[in-house]
């Protein structure tokens, strides 16, 4: 939960943006957020200070830093759902165009020129 809801404002888009960041991040993570600690006021109150989840070494620094903007303590800072979207097709398409490149680097046969 966003540490704004926490703080009793509104839900809004922004806080959707910072469940999608601890959706992502447990994802990739394959971990449970802060599954070491009580679920109680205590942690609300560390969130809303500014805790976040651990994040994984093994999650590559683009996603890393995708996630930490999901969870900017500022909802105006976070990205917008198009703004997610687009980053995220682009470097999926990236990843598709470099497995694309390998696998013809890797079948390529040598041209005589």
């Amino acid at each position: 939960m966003a540490p704004e809801v926490l703080r009793g404002y509104q839900y809004t888009k922004a806080a959707d943006i910072y469940s999608f960041g601890i959706i992502m991040n447990e994802f990739l993570s394959e971990e449970i957020p802060f599954n070491d600690v009580p679920h109680d006021h205590i942690l609300a109150i560390k969130i809303c200070k500014g805790l976040r989840p651990k994040i994984s070494e093994d999650i590559s620094k683009f996603l890393v830093d995708l996630i930490m903007k999901c969870w900017d303590a500022k909802a105006e800072n976070r990205p917008y759902a198009k703004e997610l979207y687009q980053t995220l097709n682009k470097w999926y398409q990236m990843k598709i165009s470099l497995k694309v490149l390998k696998l013809i680097l890797k079948q390529s046969i040598p041209v005589d020129f």
